[in-house]
């Protein structure tokens, strides 16, 4: 089943609405008109809300979205199983935000609202692969043999590097940038961008900001063929990307005291891509759907639970690791 124009139209403005109720109306401040830092309690609340409106939109489209049961039903599990996989692949930015904000000595008040637009930009990233990725795959079917092969190297890839932990400093990106822009000294205040001594000046926060996108843009590479793997539905494709995305920041509040103990996550997702892109060239060479979704389902499922259980019962009592802060001009 083809989306029509309108589901398109009124799911983007609900997204929309979410969003700016989540940075205007329920974003804090105190007396000075700062913001004030998401608490945990609240954090794990509102991850429990999106991902309890994910559930939600399964159900939904388990009842309408198809023109026969068996649709609704084949539909309504490739979202499952799709979100799913962006959920498991989001978390994994948590690591790399966990060391940004760390690393650049990042206020808590403002990580919010660098999360916010970074998010923002993740979904409008996504939204234009997911759209050029269809309109590809839909024209040269045999993409799926490079985006099979692609997820399995690149699984492999992640297997092998899962102890590793980036150096943002070493980011040919924030090199340049350094370089070639007028950075503030330090923070002022959650602005990106400052106008000093009639000089138009940008802060850390901007440089943060732009490796998050950047951290965002890598993890689609792996995460968008992932999930074609699932489903070519580009409505299907996109929402599941979009409601893991938009829990990401208050998952990001809720377990960002605690997401070095998912140690073997990195693990579990690394065998997940691999499965995935087998996945993908079984279907591509037997002419259709060779692994029926709801095994994918359960499979992808099983080893993202398993390697979270792992993680947890490994690292009982491990301390979270301290990072001093770089320079941030």
């Amino acid at each position: 089943m083809e989306a029509s124009p309108m589901f398109w139209v009124v799911f983007n403005a609900a997204i929309l609405g979410l969003l700016i109720l989540d940075l205007g109306v329920f974003s804090k401040k105190d007396a000075n008109g700062d913001p004030v830092p998401v608490p945990v309690t609240t954090a794990l609340i509102k991850s429990a809300f999106y991902i309890a409106l994910a559930l939600a939109f399964f159900v939904w489209l388990r009842m309408t979205y198809g023109e026969t049961d068996e649709e609704r039903a084949t539909s309504s599990l490739e979202f499952l199983t799709g979100y799913i996989i962006e959920w498991s692949l989001s978390v994994d930015n948590i690591f790399v935000f966990v060391l940004l904000f760390a690393k650049f000595g990042v206020p808590p008040a403002y990580q919010h609202r660098v999360l916010f637009w970074g998010i923002l930009g993740a979904l409008v990233m996504r939204g234009v692969m997911i759209l050029v990725g269809t309109a590809l795959l839909r024209e040269f079917d045999w993409l799926m043999v490079l985006f099979g092969a692609f997820l399995i190297w690149s699984g492999w890839k992640m297997l092998r590097t899962a102890d590793d932990e980036p150096d943002p400093e070493e980011s040919p990106i924030l090199k340049w940038m350094r370089k070639r822009l007028p950075v503030t000294e330090g923070y002022r205040g959650n602005a990106f961008t400052v106008r000093e001594a009639g000089r138009l000046m940008v802060t850390p926060l901007l440089l943060v900001l732009v490796l998050i996108e950047l951290t965002d843009l890598f993890f689609a590479l792996d995460s968008i063929p992932a999930i074609f793997a699932v489903s070519t539905d580009p409505f299907i494709v996109y929402t599941a990307n979009v409601f893991a995305i938009l829990g990401l920041r208050a998952m990001y509040f809720a377990l960002a005291g605690v997401i070095h103990r998912f140690h073997y996550l990195k693990h579990g997702l690394s065998l997940v891509l691999m499965i995935v892109g087998v996945k993908m060239l079984a279907n591509w060479f037997a002419g259709g759907k060779a692994v029926p979704v709801e095994y994918a389902l359960m499979v992808t499922g099983a080893i993202i639970a398993g390697s979270i259980a792992l993680s947890l019962w490994k690292t009982r009592g491990a301390k979270a690791p301290e990072y001093p802060a770089e320079r941030t001009h």
